[in-house]
């Protein structure tokens, strides 16, 4: 927790919720323990989505599909969603979810590493989200980036490490270091990158708000 419990508390005590099949996976994936987005990156996005409204959204690590759901039902325009998932207990999950929720012919899960997969995508994003493996997103970042459109809008989530990410590396676990370095070379790599205006943003685990400039 980067933000005192209490304010987190208060804020999604306003949250007006989901619909009712969202509400019911929230509440299958906590009690088997699969992580989801929270509460107060649920409404975030829901915000950004009726700001953006994107015709064409990506994004990295599906898990059971209630992220990509949400935005599906949120968006305020018809668009495409493309997920992606390598956790193979999770995938068949992702995909009953979608048929439940009728959006077979929204959302595309594609299978595999993220790393792989991207290398292989050529259309261009309004809007990605990053949800994946924390470690990996500096690796991502190179594809990421050219997959996503003058004007659009990337949002990377969990990137502070519950507030490990301000202490020096030697006074983190032995087995978070790697994760701990790799994060701040991907927050240095994107808050200094001048093709994008980005925000670190202590909301959840921490989430980063990046806007691809548009060519003048």
């Amino acid at each position: 927790m980067i933000v005192d419990e209490r304010y987190v508390s208060y804020m999604n005590s306003l949250n007006t919720g989901n619909t009712p099949l969202l509400t019911e996976i929230e509440r299958e994936a906590k009690s088997t323990h699969v992580p989801i987005i929270r509460t107060e990156m649920q409404q975030f996005l829901k915000t950004m989505l009726c700001m953006s409204k994107p015709a064409a959204i990506l994004e990295v690590g599906a898990a059971i599909g209630f992220s990509s759901i949400l935005m599906a039902e949120y968006n305020p325009v018809p668009c495409k969603i493309t997920t992606i998932e390598n956790y193979e207990k999770r995938i068949p999950i992702a995909k009953a979810n979608f048929k439940r929720a009728g959006k077979e012919e929204v959302i595309t899960l594609l299978e595999g590493d993220a790393t792989d997969i991207l290398k292989k995508l050529t259309t261009p994003y309004d809007f990605i989200f990053m949800d994946a493996a924390k470690g990996q997103y500096i690796h991502f970042w190179e594809d990421i980036k050219r997959l996503l459109k003058p004007g659009g809008i990337l949002v990377s989530d969990n990137v502070l490490q519950d507030g490990d990410l301000i202490q020096s590396r030697f006074a983190v676990t032995r087995r978070n270091r790697t994760i701990h370095k790799r994060m701040r070379e991907y927050l240095y790599t994107i808050t200094h990158d001048e093709e994008l205006v980005t925000s670190i943003l202590p909301l959840g685990d921490g989430i980063t708000l990046s806007v691809r400039r548009e060519k003048p």
